[in-house]
């Protein structure tokens, strides 16, 4: 613990608050919630995003005292706040920071609480607890937050603790950074008693000493050791079909640019994880794809046909594996060679030819500096996965008056390469998926922000969360289904002058679900169909501009007219029902399902 010591005499050497109280000014000692935030500056956090609550006013004081140094973020519901707080961890490698008051504001939380551990992005989220004198007696919105968020989840915190000493702020602080970065990233749970937050910080009656900020906790990177390296070489030597599998949290842009000169020296085709599309350039010659929902057949065929599998960063789970059907678990067809940062992680789902523990910068740098033969025999295959990349961009025909293969075109053509691409879950999505090419993060840029768990909802937030960390040009695909969940937050955008750019696909129904529906029950439609808002007018009622649009050739203008405007603008795409996925009509997904009831019988 560090402290600071008091001066001879008792004056305590402790930063002071002043207190307003109608014409008079006290000054008094420090109290938890500033010293808090005053971890929280020592860390480097810059927002911090929440929905306010009276369980931690304290704290809400501590931003007022250093608001010169960091600021809070007002949220319209705990849902879009954690979103914002986990696409800052995912553009900036530190932690994301989220303030919620207990319960319910806890409960609305936990579905950016679950993305970030499934995406593995570092985030702390900051709980308002109930006081001591009152815990354990079901008091009001009492919840016992380790049951609900721990890590007997499987699925939503690394750690939760409770911070019952107002001196030992400093040290959980600094522990929850270094969890959440360390390893696997991934959230950690602070909860925070409101006794707790509002008590004087003392000096230790011993030693006389105020407890302090400690220093910025650094990530931990584990390294790529010579041992396994040679034994990486040997393996791809052999090789006659690899390919590279990149994608997962940790990277750089320094990593980014190792991995490409990696897969120059070698020759290697490199496809992306599912929802990491900016981990490798989509532009360069070696460039495969991404592995995800909605695949590319070849690219599917190709990894299933390749010999050597080199996974770098990612953890390798359902969506990338195509339901563990590509990269069959636990026992691969391939060779597989797995890289990861956390050791739980390795031999956990798969069973690797060759597993080891490296963060992903420190192993591209590594993998950078191996050795290449002069030639390599996979050189026609390379080019084959970039072909067959490069095919997928000729569409299938599709009915209606909105030609979406030349939205995404139109956007590809006037988005800067520095913009942030956000979107949420749904059909709508892949859109985007197949049809732009993300600019890759070896150029300097991360400039995709996805959820990878499939959480609804996720696009609107990051992408304002994005514009006001970076101040970037921001652009977010959603649906109708996808903005309702989260569009309030476009009042938060307003509010604090963030730009984004929203295209809204409307074709009144849950896609997704509608697809998977007509396939297994077909023609009997339920729990799908929407009844929609005007959603241009309901955008101009928070405060953007709201367009709505009804033929692909009113589309570029659109698009040139948000990108000159100095506020924010929805573009409502009127979208024919039958255009479900980038691949097939509904119609034609109800037939073959017809086809293959009639066949069974």
């Amino acid at each position: 613990m560090n402290w600071v010591r008091l001066a001879a005499g008792g004056t305590c050497l402790v930063r002071f608050c002043r207190h307003n109280t109608g014409m008079n000014s006290t000054f008094l000692p420090q109290i938890g919630g500033q010293l808090l935030v005053q971890c929280l500056v020592e860390q480097g956090v810059t927002h911090a995003f929440g929905v306010p609550g009276e369980s931690y006013l304290a704290v809400l004081d501590g931003f007022y005292q250093y608001r010169d140094q960091i600021q809070f973020i007002i949220n319209r519901q705990e849902g879009g706040a954690a979103f914002m707080a986990e696409a800052y961890g995912k553009l900036t490698g530190r932690p994301g920071v989220c303030f919620v008051t207990r319960g319910p504001g806890a409960t609305n939380a936990s579905i950016g609480v679950h993305t970030a551990f499934q995406d593995s992005t570092p985030m702390v989220l900051f709980v308002g607890d109930v006081a001591a004198s009152t815990r354990d007696r079901e008091a009001f919105q009492e919840v016992d937050y380790q049951s609900f968020f721990g890590p007997s989840t499987k699925g939503f915190a690394k750690r939760v603790e409770r911070i019952d000493d107002v001196a030992r702020i400093p040290e959980y602080v600094a522990r929850a950074f270094a969890t959440a970065m360390n390893g696997r990233p991934g959230p950690v749970v602070l909860v925070l008693p409101e006794d707790m937050l509002a008590c004087t910080v003392l000096p230790n009656p011993i030693t006389r000493l105020l407890p302090q900020a400690l220093p910025r906790v650094e990530k931990v990177e584990s390294h790529f050791g010579s041992e396994p390296l040679s034994k990486l070489r040997n393996t791809l030597l052999k090789a006659k079909r690899p390919l590279v599998i990149a994608g997962g949290s940790g990277w750089t842009p320094e990593a980014a640019q190792a991995l490409q000169r990696f897969a120059e020296n070698w020759q290697l085709p490199v496809a992306n994880a599912f929802r990491f599309q900016d981990t490798f350039d989509n532009h360069h010659p070696l460039y495969a794809g991404d592995v995800g929902i909605g695949i590319n057949p070849p690219l599917a065929a190709r990894i299933q046909a390749s010999d050597l599998i080199l996974a770098i960063g990612p953890r390798l789970g359902e969506m990338t594996t195509g339901g563990y059907t590509l990269i069959e678990a636990p026992l691969p067809k391939q060779k597989l060679v797995h890289v990861h940062a956390s050791a739980e992680e390795l031999n956990r789902v798969f069973h690797a030819h060759l597993a080891i523990q490296a963060s992903p910068a420190q192993a591209a740098l590594a993998l950078a500096d191996m050795p290449a033969p002069e030639a390599v025999p996979w050189a026609d295959w390379s080019q084959a996965c970039c072909d067959d990349y490069l095919a997928n961009f000729q569409p299938q025909p599709m009915p209606g008056l909105m030609d979406m293969p030349a939205l995404v075109a139109s956007l590809q053509k006037h988005l800067p390469p520095d913009t942030v691409v956000t979107n949420g879950a749904g059909n709508f999505a892949s859109w985007m998926h197949r049809f732009f090419r993300y600019h890759g993060l070896a150029k300097g840029h991360k400039t995709q922000l996805a959820p990878t768990n499939g959480a609804m909802g996720y696009g609107v937030p990051a992408g304002i969360a994005a514009a006001i960390i970076t101040g970037r040009p921001v652009f977010t695909m959603t649906g109708d289904g996808d903005f309702l969940m989260n569009g309030q937050e476009l009042a938060t955008a307003v509010q604090y002058g963030a730009k984004s750019i929203i295209v809204l696909l409307n074709n009144g129904m849950f896609g997704t679900i509608r697809m998977h529906q007509e396939r297994e029950y077909p023609q009997r439609v339920s729990g799908t169909e929407l009844r929609n808002p005007d959603f241009a007018a309901l955008a101009q009622a928070y405060g953007y501009a709201g367009v709505r649009i009804t033929r692909t050739d009113e589309f570029e203008p659109a698009l040139l007219a948000a990108l000159s405007r100095t506020q924010g603008t929805l573009i409502e795409v009127m979208l024919d029902a039958q255009v479900i996925s980038t691949r097939a009509t509904l119609a034609s997904i109800t037939q073959a399902a017809l086809e293959s009831e009639e066949d069974r019988r």
